[in-house]
């Protein structure tokens, strides 16, 4: 099966822009849809257009911009003008799905609006982003909705400032929860005919993902506190060491077969058969002085050879590496998708859609 032609035929109208709404115009593009973005001229299109790092020419599509616009037709627009409007709506009679991040109050203003679109096309399936609730007209901002939703208070070290995410976490969370839904409704049309109305709030995206730290505090009555990279229910879990040659190794260990795995790798086999360390609910009460001798015993070890020990004896580990060291890997360059741009310039980006289906 050939995943890039998995959506040849349907055809997509992109009515957004930033992170969320091209995200899910560039998975229907990666597997084969003809997306179709509309970018106003009036304002020189997709403000991320503009967001170039300080390496970037002027002349250039910015990094961010590219990350989310993968083989999309740009078509320019400004749809406060009838004659531009009316192209537009030509090209969503025809169109499977359209996707939108304006207001909703805008998009009635020029008849874009879900109710008014599917009561013209009611094939039309209709997915809307917004940042609180269909009915909420607030800016939503995705260092704000990591601030709000509780990611921001426990993310950073503990005696440190609170911290965002370095990507726009919400906005990529929002946008896998909008083509779930999208998928959803294609199923449902193939079986009825009839289009939908897909909805996602960037908030309630946020919190959906809030996963076991939520449940921590729903169960537990405990309010998740900054621990920087540690893990509140497992231990070592999280925690960083370095070795002889300044290499950092974090380690994921989740249970006692694992825990003695490793002291054996590191020759402190006698630290595994300590009472404080006896399982993971005493590494956790006891972490802080676990953690002093591990960390004197990666020291003794130069990070090459203990990777391949502690691999070899599925310890769950991992050095961490430098965006260089990552992309420079033969599985990541496997996931980088190139695009020449008419006026020559070659853009890359991560593939999005990166599952294998047979």
């Amino acid at each position: 099966m050939n995943k890039q032609q998995l959506f040849a035929g349907l055809k997509v109208v992109e009515l957004a822009g930033v992170l969320a709404g091209p995200a899910v115009g560039m998975f229907f593009a990666e597997l084969g849809a003809t997306v179709y973005k509309v970018e106003n001229p009036s304002n020189n299109g997709d403000i991320t257009r503009s967001w170039r790092l300080e390496t970037e020419s002027e002349n250039w599509q910015s990094g961010y911009y590219s990350s989310v616009n993968y083989n999309k037709k740009i078509i320019w627009a400004d749809l406060k003008k009838v004659n531009d409007l009316e192209i537009i709506m030509g090209y969503i009679a025809t169109a499977d799905v359209v996707i939108s991040n304006f207001k909703p109050s805008s998009a009635r203003k020029m008849g874009l609006d879900s109710a008014t679109l599917r009561n013209k096309f009611p094939k039309l399936i209709y997915a809307q982003i917004s940042g609180y609730g269909i009915a909420d007209e607030t800016p939503a901002f995705d260092v704000v909705l990591q601030a709000e939703a509780g990611f921001m208070f426990i993310n950073g070290e503990a005696d440190g400032l609170p911290l965002k995410m370095p990507i726009a976490l919400i906005d990529i969370l929002a946008a896998h929860q909008l083509k779930e839904a999208l998928l959803i409704a294609l199923w449902q049309r193939s079986k009825t005919g009839l289009g939908a109305t897909a909805h996602i709030s960037l908030y309630n995206a946020a919190l959906s993902a809030l996963a076991n730290q939520a449940t921590n505090y729903l169960m537990g009555n405990e309010i998740p506190q900054r621990m920087g990279s540690l893990h509140p229910n497992i231990a070592p879990y999280g925690e960083t060491f370095y070795t002889k040659d300044s290499k950092a190794i974090v380690l994921a260990v989740g249970n006692d077969k694992q825990f003695s795995a490793l002291c054996s790798c590191l020759s402190i086999d006698q630290v595994a058969d300590l009472d404080l360390f006896k399982n993971n609910a005493l590494r956790v009460q006891n972490r802080l002085k676990l953690s002093e001798f591990l960390a004197a015993a990666f020291l003794k070890f130069d990070s090459e050879i203990l990777i391949k020990a502690l691999k070899k004896n599925a310890v769950p580990c991992g050095t961490i590496s430098s965006m260089d060291e990552v992309l420079n890997t033969d599985s990541a360059q496997k996931l980088i998708l190139t695009e020449k741009l008419n006026d020559g310039q070659i853009t890359k980006r991560m593939a999005t859609a990166v599952f294998d289906i047979y």
